[in-house]
């Protein structure tokens, strides 16, 4: 076996706009919370940043993390290297935070129950973590926010109810209520201010018990308090009196997925009267409020609102912001229930004199950036990835920075960690989406992109795994537009309905207009290890079962991709079966002519963590092409590579014998360019398509943006060889 490198020229197609001097967001920088841990902690506890604030030079941000009960700091004076300042221990849950002068306003719940609800708010000195001062709050606190001139705080206190107590419904006892308390010139809390305001008797659903989920105040110091399970907006003047109060009201919603879990995108269905229930709100002027409405007990429009304080609507945005996320392969299929992309987080800021809406879908772990210079018709400009599971942004438009909080903390399931993401405005294109439907006559919702093939000219042809396993689709990317466009979804059919039991891993083109696809079997779910003709109209026209000589010693792990060479398909096997040495996968054979299978071994690289498998193969020229990666993400993420073999080394030997061993040559590390893009490292680099003039697409399976930061990234690189 010989391993040589092979030199390409990187052509990363990050462009998702016109090369002009427009100006976009781009994410520059990501921070995993765990950095934040002190030499010796036990880093494999669950870390998290929830809401998160800055100082006001813009160059130390600080987060809350309740898993850890601290509050972490991060110093952005280089915001493209962030560094970790540590966290400070705050003796309960840390619920928010805001900013005044030099120290970190900090809401804490240290409630022994549901029923015994308790908490404080503390000023900490952010540059020694010194607390300065602490408020009782004689309840739970949930929202803080912080008064523009810095006069004041304003604290929401939820008093949260038990959703497990009978049938989990508002009306339980104590009631919460609406905290204001003045902060002294140095931004330290003057505690003998602390003003308590009563909010109850004001919504219809539960008077009672109006839950206050979140707070803003504007330049006038008047306070807007969302009460989310009471679908509830109330606006307080500065002197501490309700100015005003209204119902959020409902939404009509037309062309969404609403059935939970059934493994396919389709966008029929609808909800009338659907409540709003808003979580997040921000002030965009004095006059005007942008809400998040994620819902909760009854409802969750599926997106955002303007209101004047006076109560009406000035802007809905229906269904648009989810669509738009779908466009991107964002919607969360396995999540969605009733709240599809659960909009949940909210920021407003004025960049270079453009006012901007920033609204975060929770589920969808994306971010909608909004010029809204005209309240009435807010335009959406970007979507900007936002890691997985984001609940509190800061905007710094003196630095021309947007930073989110991501909750998410997938250790224990061996996922990513979670984040703190940092994006910059500057004159360039947008780096994402890479992929997007968008354009198409009818929503095409996509996700989990596994194998791929080049068609003809810039045609490149994807497949979704078994994610979506009662939507198997292929789909048409034109590789022309930046970003790269699907223009077609072409369901996988058996008489007439979608096929089921596929895996679908790879695909290759048939010659005759229709395409051949791989199948990763799962015999424990009675998904067949198999191999299937599909015609130019999606129907399955020839289903072929893998020989008694494969299926006596096979495993999960199966077919991770196929191609075509004259009438012989090739297939790559993940990972290692019964009767492979150590780290080597067979690369399959089937004579289409002759019907006979045979094999060739791959020698794989070995590894400390986790494993490493195959999960794409593409011919091309004098050479097989295949995807080698581990199953590691962010910076434990060692393996991922494309290798070519030298063609003449395919020659198969007949199975249940000895196999020869294939020669590689390393074509690409992949990892540099995923480091490229800013994030976390994703572990699942699935698709290879090669074109006639040798340019590789590549790309990656977001899993269908379950547990997974949902991102797809679909870039290019050029090879330079005689070869081609």
């Amino acid at each position: 076996m010989s391993i040589r490198t092979v030199c390409l020229t990187s052509v990363i197609a990050l462009i998702a706009g016109a090369a002009q001097a427009e100006m976009n967001f781009n994410r520059i920088a990501s921070f995993e919370t765990s950095a934040n841990m002190a030499a010796g902690e036990d880093k494999a506890r669950e870390t998290s940043a929830e809401i998160i604030a800055a100082t006001a030079d813009g160059n130390t941000l600080v987060y809350t993390d309740s898993p850890l009960g601290v509050l972490g700091m991060i110093d952005i004076t280089d915001p493209a290297a962030p560094k970790p300042l540590g966290n400070i221990a705050l003796g309960g849950e840390p619920t928010a935070v805001g900013v005044a002068g030099g120290h970190a306003i900090v809401g804490v719940n240290t409630s022994e129950s549901y029923v015994a609800p308790s908490g404080f708010v503390a000023a900490i000195k952010i540059v020694d973590g010194s607390v300065v001062a602490q408020c009782d709050l004689g309840g739970q606190p949930d929202s803080v926010a912080i008064a523009k001139d810095g006069s004041f705080a304003a604290i929401a206190i939820e008093n949260e109810r038990d959703e497990d107590l009978g049938d989990g419904r508002t009306g339980q006892l104590p009631a919460g209520y609406l905290v204001k308390v003045g902060l002294n010139a140095d931004g330290t809390l003057a505690c003998d201010s602390l003003q308590k305001i009563d909010l109850t008797g004001l919504a219809e659903v539960s008077p009672e018990d109006p839950e206050p989920e979140f707070v803003d105040i504007n330049a006038a110091g008047e306070i807007v308090v969302s009460m989310q399970e009471n679908n509830h907006m109330v606006v307080v003047g500065a002197d501490g009196a309700i100015l005003n109060h209204f119902s959020a009201g409902a939404v009509d919603l037309e062309g969404i997925d609403a059935t939970d879990e059934r493994g396919a995108l389709i966008f029929t269905e609808s909800q009338m009267g659907r409540v709003r229930e808003p979580d997040a709100v921000k002030w965009i002027d004095d006059t005007h409020f942008a809400t998040a409405n994620e819902g909760d007990m009854d409802g969750g429009s599926r997106g955002w609102t303007i209101f004047n304080k006076n109560g009406d609507v000035v802007h809905e945005s229906g269904v648009s912001f989810e669509h738009a996320l779908v466009q991107i392969g964002h919607y969360p299929d396995k999540r969605s229930d009733a709240k599809g992309v659960e909009p949940e987080s909210i920021e407003t800021a004025t960049f270079n004199g453009t006012p901007m809406v920033f609204v975060g879908s929770e589920r969808g772990s994306a971010v909608g950036v909004y010029d809204v210079t005209n309240p009435a018709a807010p335009v959406l400009k970007q979507i900007l990835p936002s890691g997985i599971g984001p609940e509190g942004y800061v905007a710094l438009p003196e630095r021309n920075l947007l930073v989110s909080a991501n909750e998410v903390d997938l250790i224990e399931d061996g996922g990513a960690r979670a984040h703190v993401m940092i994006y910059e405005l500057a004159e360039g294109a947008a780096n994402y989406p890479m992929l997007t439907s968008e354009g198409t006559d009818e929503l095409i919702g996509w996700g989990a992109i596994s194998g791929m093939v080049a068609g003809e000219g810039s045609t490149v042809y994807a497949v979704n795994d078994s994610f979506y396993g009662f939507q198997p689709t292929i789909f048409t990317i034109d590789t022309n537009s930046m970003p790269a466009k699907i223009t077609n979804a072409l369901p996988v059919t058996r008489k007439g309905h979608a096929a089921q039991k596929l895996d679908m891993e790879g695909i290759t083109l048939d010659g005759e207009g229709g395409f051949w696809i791989a199948s990763e079997g799962r015999t424990d779910r009675v998904i067949p290890h198999a191999i299937y003709n599909v015609n130019a109209e999606g129907e399955i026209k020839q289903e072929i079962g893998l020989p008694a000589e494969l299926m006596a010693v096979e495993k999960r792990y199966g077919f991770e991709g196929i191609t075509k060479v004259g009438d012989t398909l090739w297939m790559a096997v993940q990972r290692e079966w019964n009767d492979d040495p150590k780290d080597h996968v067979k690369l399959v054979s089937y004579n289409l002519e002759t019907e006979e299978w045979g094999a060739v071994l791959y020698p794989k690289a070995s590894v400390e963590n986790g494993w490493v498998g195959l999960s794409e193969i593409t011919a091309h020229g004098d050479y097989f092409y295949v995807i080698e990666r581990d199953n590691q993400l962010g910076a434990n993420a060692e393996v991922k590579k494309i290798y070519r073999i030298p063609a003449a080394d395919m020659k198969p030997a007949a199975l249940g014998g000895d196999l020869p061993v294939v020669s590689k040559e390393e074509v690409r590390d992949l990892v540099p360019d995923l480091q490229a893009f800013n994030g976390y490292v994703v572990d699942k680099v699935e698709g290879l398509a090669i074109t006639g003039e040798g340019k590789m697409w590549i790309s990656t399976d977001n899993d269908g943006v379950d547990d997974s930061s949902g991102e797809t990234f679909f870039w290019s690189a050029q090879i330079e060889d005689k070869a081609f």
